[in-house]
């Protein structure tokens, strides 16, 4: 179960497994917010560390199988994805932007990214994900300020 929980359902046994990862989580967070009891952002802040805490703990116990930040560990992604859309609008477009940005910081790992890679076995896996996903995050607030500063209508397409 862990090793199914750490691949999100075998997707971590898929080439380009953490992009995929990232994607699939998009769906989900589009879905969340359709929900009226979501519309209160405390309760994507609560699936997003509960989500963390499942990727730390899942992270240990396929770590003696898999090795340190095993590629099949993609819950990781997940994670970051949705500290990158937490408090922004109900969005599609904001959730495509949102996308691009946590695989940019994902993959380039500036500003400190890589050095959580070395924090203790789960642990390690999910926060360089997070921070990856805190930098997606901080960069998609500007954007959806200055849209929104300057009316643009064309990405006003609030789901609820």
């Amino acid at each position: 179960m862990n090793k199914l929980i750490a691949s999100v359902f075998g997707i971590g046994y898929v080439k380009g497994g953490g992009t995929l990862a990232a994607l699939v989580s998009c769906p989900f967070i589009y879905l969340l917010w359709l929900q009226q009891w979501a519309a209160n952002p405390l309760y994507l802040v609560l699936a997003t560390v509960i989500v963390t805490l499942l990727g730390i703990y899942v992270g240990n116990k396929v770590e003696p199988f898999w090795g340190k930040d095993s590629y099949r560990v993609v819950i990781d992604e997940v994670a970051g994805m949705m500290v990158t859309m937490l408090f922004i609008p109900a969005n599609f477009y904001y959730l495509i932007i949102g996308f691009v940005l946590f695989r940019f910081f994902d993959i380039l790992k500036p500003l400190g990214v890589r050095k959580m890679e070395a924090l203790p076995r789960g642990t390690g896996v999910m926060m360089d994900d997070v921070l990856a996903g805190v930098y997606g995050n901080i960069v998609l607030q500007v954007i959806v300020y200055f849209l929104n500063l300057h009316g643009n209508a064309a990405l006003d397409l609030n789901i609820k």
